[in-house]
């Protein structure tokens, strides 16, 4: 639209109307102004309840009032200044202590940043070019056109590693792929990665905070060599995050990871509040338990119209229906909507502590009504 300010409707990309509602959506909100613990408003004034929730960003919830008022105190402390912030390091301290396999960490403000400065510090721990990656790690230049690593593929998986060789500086893999990792698959990784001298690094920017508190490398017991962290560790706040072993992170001291508002006070604030919610409510046991009820219900919505739903996949914490077109997909996220939902049509919608039981009871309502009028159309 040459008369619309912003390139491409808006700067998310994933959020623009025809991503989360296909090609037709007519009647489907567009512009937000407001949210609040699980709900979000429109221009138009209209509620709905979120399973977006900023793109699995928040997992306390919109606007938590302790971490808002982390927030408005760094606003009031002057946001950003001259010299290295001593809060800086503290939220370092407070990663390093929930996470110990991360001994030194890095700040961004994106989770493509952060994932972008990994890759540079393997392949200067390494001295190798080469990257494999398993998932999504962001738009940078990069990740465009590498090579994928089959998820839970172990045969698949070891012959690629092993195909690169000494070439090879890192493998970049999301822990969580639709599915969980197999023991196996994640034992190949870690065993084939040192065997050809490569660096393995685990993109935790969805899983961190939600489904462990340091995420996959928790839950499933992965040792990386890096991590990328992001999105829920602020709940919302723009922070990211790679850390790793000392002797691999000290090579930013070889090259340049910079930027000017990596250290800006709000989102330091946030992150550091957020973590301390996260750690004291034990909310990654809370997602769980609200997500597993959600989880149920979608795989219920299955069992009863499977000419429309094929598949429910994901975790109780980040999970989604799986359509057998794209064009049911675009109906049931456009017919939600119409309800007062906004739940994803593709990977993943995320529960948050501000969900509730009837929450999600009310949007496996929603859905299955949906779902009846897709039937009968």
């Amino acid at each position: 639209m040459m008369d619309w300010p912003v390139a491409g409707f808006t700067s998310t990309g994933s959020k623009r109307p025809e991503a989360l509602f296909g090609p037709d959506h007519p009647g489907a909100p567009t512009r937000m102004v407001r949210s609040a613990g699980c709900r979000v408003w429109d221009v138009e004034g209209r509620e709905y309840l979120d399973y977006i929730m900023a793109l699995g960003a928040v997992a306390l919830g919109y606007a938590h009032p302790e971490v808002t008022r982390a927030a408005c105190e760094a606003v009031e402390a002057g946001v950003v200044g001259a010299l290295a912030p001593a809060l800086e390091a503290e939220v370092a301290e407070q990663i390093r202590r929930l996470m110990p396999w991360v001994e030194q960490v890095r700040f961004l403000k994106t989770g493509a940043e952060a994932c972008a400065a990994a890759v540079r510090l393997a392949q200067i721990a390494t001295g190798r070019g080469v990257v494999l990656g398993c998932g999504y790690h962001g738009w940078l230049d990069w990740c465009q056109g590498i090579r994928e690593l089959p998820f839970n593929d172990v045969e698949g998986t070891r012959h690629l590693i092993r195909s690169v060789g000494d070439q090879l500086a890192c493998v970049v893999t999301e822990p969580v792929v639709v599915a969980e990792p197999s023991r196996q698959w994640l034992d190949t990784l870690r065993s084939e990665t040192e065997r050809v001298g490569a660096l393995l690094v685990v993109d935790e920017v969805k899983t961190v905070c939600r489904i462990a508190v340091g995420g996959g490398c928790e839950r499933y017991g992965i040792r990386p060599d890096l991590v990328v962290l992001g999105k829920a560790m602020a709940n919302g706040f723009p922070l990211a995050a790679v850390g790793g072993r000392a002797s691999i992170m000290a090579g930013v001291n070889r090259t340049w990871i910079s930027s000017t508002l990596a250290t800006e006070f709000v989102s330091l604030a946030a992150a550091r509040a957020t973590l301390s919610v996260i750690e004291r409510e034990q909310v990654p046991t809370r997602l769980a338990r609200t997500g597993a009820r959600l989880l149920g219900a979608l795989r219920d919505l299955q069992s009863r119209h499977r000419a429309t739903v094929v598949g429910v996949a994901g975790l109780p914490e980040m999970c989604f229906l799986q359509f057998a077109s794209d064009a049911f997909g675009h109906a049931t996220a456009l017919g939600a909507a119409r309800r007062g939902i906004l739940f994803k049509r593709s990977a993943y919608n995320f529960v948050s502590l501000a969900h509730s039981d009837a929450d999600v009871d009310r949007t496996a309502a929603a859905l299955d009504e949906v779902l009846g009028e897709i039937a009968r159309t």
